[in-house]
């Protein structure tokens, strides 16, 4: 299946790098570019793209607010939308993921990561820059003591208790299921489950309930880390 791509930047040098690098996988297919974020909505309403790349400074509307009305809460049909930007500050990176994002990348990841970050997204998954999610991780394992964590809308399985600390890690599902000995199909089983349980709408919103709750500080040993 040919992923279909809406990009959106206000530098045409970057739209069309961004294009060629997009438009030389076999499964990817670039199918419209805007250049500030209020043409970005319009296009992404009316072509439907399977995935949204958006800068984040553009002008009139930026690549956040674009995300909060595309991807944010309350948003019936959410659209996967993977921001990329020059800026690897941790204040955008907490902003795109609350407005609805599903990855995070800076303009120099590379063709291979942007091209796994747009599969991720398509697939319901999300990937953030290896680098960002390091900080990311390490800001929510440094937290002070939460309160007792929220139950779940039901209670998780043990095999549920394992992927849900790997996914908090910042672990991929092929990794997942690399270090647990199970399938890939299974692994996704258990990701959507605890979306459910948690009232997550992707993995790094698992992550961040996992990390911002204690929950990965007051996790049982023997989960099979």
């Amino acid at each position: 299946m040919t992923i279909r791509v809406l990009i959106a930047d206000d530098q045409e040098l970057v739209r069309t790098g961004l294009g060629l690098l997009l438009g030389a996988q076999p499964d990817i297919e670039v199918v419209g570019q805007a250049v500030d974020g209020n043409e970005a909505v319009a296009l992404a309403r009316s072509l439907r793209p399977d995935v949204c790349l958006f800068d984040i400074r553009m002008p009139g509307l930026d690549g956040i607010e674009a995300t909060r009305v595309l991807a944010g809460p309350g948003v019936d049909d959410p659209m996967a939308i993977v921001i990329i930007t020059t800026f690897d500050l941790d204040e955008y990176v907490f902003a795109a993921l609350r407005a609805g994002a599903k990855g995070f990348l800076l303009k120099d990841a590379g063709s291979e990561l942007l091209a796994q970050a747009i599969r991720a997204a398509a697939s319901g998954d999300a990937l953030i820059a290896p680098n960002v999610t390091v900080r990311l991780l390490e800001a929510f394992a440094g937290a002070a003591p939460a309160a007792p964590p929220p139950q779940p809308v039901d209670p998780l399985t043990e095999r549920e208790e394992q992927v849900l600390a790997k996914v908090a890690l910042g672990l991929s599902n092929s990794e997942i299921a690399s270090e647990l000995y199970i399938t890939l199909s299974t692994v996704k089983t258990h990701v959507a489950s605890l979306m459910t349980k948690l009232g997550a709408r992707n993995r790094v919103e698992i992550a961040i309930w996992a990390h911002q709750t204690g929950w990965m500080r007051a996790r049982p040993t023997g989960d099979g880390d």
